[in-house]
Formats: C-alpha cells, structure tokens, sequence
C-alpha cells in the first residue's frame, strides 16, 4: 500500500519509464523527451526501479530442452558448462556435424592469444576443425595430445592439429612418433626423444584441450581403427570392464585406465596428465558414446562436454540409473 501521493507519483513514473524502456524498447534519450525529463533522471529512474526489485528479465530459448539438458549435466557431474545439440533421428552424420559447429564456436570463445590448444584425433574432433570459420586470427599453438594412425582423416592427428593452426591463424607443432610403440622400452624411449618431449611438454602445459572419447563395444569403433595388427578381442576387453578409449588408453567404468598391455606401449600423454589442463572440452556424438561418456565423467577427464541431445537423453537417464543402484 503506498503511504502517500508523492510516493505513487514517484512509482508510477519510475513504472512508465521501465515500461517505455524494457517492454518498448525506447532508448533513454528518447524516453526523456517523450516524458519531458533529463537522461539522467531516466537514468537514475531504471536504475531506482532495478534496486527495488521492479524489474524482472526472463530469458527463455525455443530450445529450452536441450537448456535444461545442460544444466542437468552440470548438475549432476562435476563439469562446469555442456552444450547441448538437437539432433535428427536417424542421422548421425547430421547429429555429428551439429555437434561439431558447436564445438568450434565454443572452441573461438574461449581461446585467447598466446594459449596454446592441444588435440587428439576422432570423428568429433575432425568436425569441429571442419566447422570453424574465425573473423579474425589467433596468435595460438596447436599440439596433438598423442602420436598418430596413418590411413583415415580422423586418425591422423597432426593433419588435425595443422588444420586447425591454419584455420585459426596460429602455429601447429607436430609429434612425429607413432601411437602405438612395437614394445614398453621402445615407447619410453620415444617419449624422452627430444623432438617428441617438447610437444608433449607443451600439451601437459596447454591452456585449453578438445578431446574425443572413443567406443570398443560396436565392430566399427574408433578405437579399432588405431589399434595396430589383429584387433584385441572386444568381447574379452568388455568383460574385463573397458567401456572405452581416452587418449588412445582403453578406460574402465570409474574413469581409471584399465591394466590391459597395450595401454603401456601409446605414445601419448596419459589421462592424469591432462587433468592439469585448465579447460578440458569432450566432443562426442552418438549412442555408442554413451558408455565412454560416462566412464570419463566418472574419472574427471574433462570438465566441459559437448553432445547432440540424444546422446545427453542417455547420459542423464544411465547417471540416474547408477545413482538409483547406488
């Protein structure tokens, strides 16, 4: 109830001043000769009205179910943004494409001169450089996060990472070393060759990392394109607990890296190396992601994820599940 006159003079107009600038989209000049007032009583008017509470912003997007998807990941992980996709049925290579856009503009927000971006290879990933279009240059350095696979774009990761230095306009420093070494002592000994060292040295060190997450449950998994020779038996690999591939290392469900041989012959930082890495983004895309995705939430291996929404759908419901179990 207002006390007396003078006090709802001063409310109505402070009302119609919020009203001609927030509903009627007027500028304050314009609402200072509307109502013959100073621009500086306009001004301290909205402002009085933003203190008392009479101003009440609601944004809501048309795809406020892909909003609410991401903030139920935040929610119930530790990661401190997701982005969401919309997704076609029935199309993933749409879905990967969408998820790839997204990645690259989120990768163009974030990045600021003189970072230093590291990369693995994958589909996603490959999408995401396929996608970026830059309005201006980035004085960055991009490094692969582990040796290469010739043979598919996406396994190549020093054609990716130059990709994406020549996209955005910086330097691309290249690991000139296999994934996979022939034998323990061979891998260690490229890890400590000079050449190698110093990328790996910049990658343990780089301000921002995009990384894939691979499957080994379907016969056409990612992870069985990097393997070398005859591929490990995936049926005996499931049954051992892998559910999936973290920078070429074969994960178990808690995120941890599974005690399997291969494992200690990859040339490639480890996935607690790149747990110093100040913003880790996930890029993944389809429901044979749906398992490594959780595995690597589980372990922290990344703190930022970007999915299509059906991939985020079953996320959420095999977190709600775990957490039902549990």
């Amino acid at each position: 109830m207002v006390e007396n006159k003078e006090e709802f003079e001063s409310i109505r107009q402070m009302h119609t001043v919020l009203s001609l600038h927030y509903l009627e989209e007027m500028k304050q000049s314009e609402i200072a000769v509307r109502l013959n007032l100073s621009t500086s009583k306009v001004n301290r008017l909205i402002a009085q009205g933003k203190r008392m509470g009479m101003v009440k912003i609601v944004i809501e997007s048309p795809y406020q179910p892909l909003v609410d998807m991401e903030k139920g990941l935040v929610a119930s992980t530790n990661l401190a943004s997701a982005i969401v996709t919309p997704a076609v049925a029935g199309n993933p290579h749409t879905n990967l494409q969408q998820v790839g856009r997204a990645a690259a503009n989120h990768l163009l927000e974030t990045i600021r001169d003189g970072d230093v971006i590291a990369i693995t290879g994958g589909k996603a990933v490959s999408a995401m450089v396929q996608n970026l279009n830059p309005d201006q240059s980035f004085d960055v350095k991009v490094v692969p996060l582990t040796g290469g696979v010739q043979g598919k774009y996406y396994t190549d990761v020093n054609h990716l990472a130059t990709q994406l230095a020549e996209r955005l306009g910086g330097t691309a420093m290249l690991l000139h070393a296999p994934l996979f070494a022939e034998s323990r002592e061979q891998r260690d000994m490229l890890m400590e060759m000079g050449s190698i060292k110093e990328v790996l040295d910049l990658a343990r060190n780089a301000s921002v990392a995009v990384v894939g997450v691979g499957s080994i449950r379907t016969p056409g998994s990612s992870y069985f394109d990097l393997h070398p020779g005859p591929n490990p038996g995936r049926q005996l690999l499931l049954e051992g607990g892998v559910t999936g591939e973290f920078l070429a290392h074969l994960i178990l469900r808690d995120g941890s890296v599974a005690d399997y041989p291969l494992n200690s012959r990859i040339v490639a930082l480890s996935p607690s190396e790149l747990a110093q890495c100040p913003v880790t983004i996930g890029v993944a895309s389809g429901e044979e992601k749906v398992e490594p995705i959780c595995a690597a939430l589980a372990g922290h291996l990344f703190n930022s994820l970007i999915v299509d929404e059906q991939t985020a759908a079953a996320v959420l419901e095999n977190i709600r599940e775990e957490r039902h179990v549990a």
